[in-house]
């Protein structure tokens, strides 16, 4: 059975909506009308369809979003878009595991990958660097799979992305590291 798509009005009168604030209510709907090929899927029909899930929340939500996930992430590809920040823009497990590898302890049976966090959504809209001819910027990822890194790469070059694999999750600590140095 498909997953059940949802036009932006019908978006704030979703089962999930109660969990949404109205700014997010109203970006889903933005996001909608700018590309008619998006559609709102609740979570659990969205991620047994997909071949790659994106994990775009805030960290302190990854617990509460990923546990009921969990038999249908596994075998998954999940890519970890997420930073564990914390007070005073310091990391926000204390510098000793990645986000990442805390993802993958709360879904053990899927395939973690982290990118997509060292830039800001602006970048996403326009990866171009104009007046550098052909110049693209590096999408930094990392993970334990090496089938799941080579198609999040693949992803990353359709994207206009240069994919370069950082090595291991725990390599993802320094990837985290990094955005707090953007962030600042």
């Amino acid at each position: 059975m498909p997953p059940q798509q949802i036009s932006p009005s019908q978006a704030s009168r979703s089962p999930w909506s109660a969990a949404m604030s109205q700014a997010a209510i109203e970006a889903v709907g933005k996001a909608l009308s700018r590309n008619p090929r998006l559609k709102v899927v609740a979570p659990a029909p969205a991620v047994r369809e997909a071949e790659v899930v994106f994990l775009a929340t805030p960290f302190q939500s990854n617990e509460a979003a990923l546990l009921p996930l969990g038999s249908e992430l596994a075998g998954k590809i999940l890519v970890d878009c997420t930073n564990p920040v914390g007070p005073g823009l310091t990391h926000g497990l204390g510098n000793t595991r990645s986000g990442s590898e805390m993802v993958q302890g709360l879904v053990p049976g899927a395939r973690v990958v982290k990118a997509f966090t060292i830039y800001g959504f602006e970048n996403f809209e326009n990866s171009a660097y104009p007046g550098y001819g052909d110049l693209r910027p590096a999408m930094l990822l990392a993970g334990d799979d090496a089938e799941g890194k080579a198609t999040v790469g693949r992803l990353c070059e359709e994207l206009g992305w240069r994919p370069v694999d950082v090595g291991p999750l725990s390599s993802a600590l320094h990837l985290e590291h990094m955005t707090l140095l953007w962030i600042k």
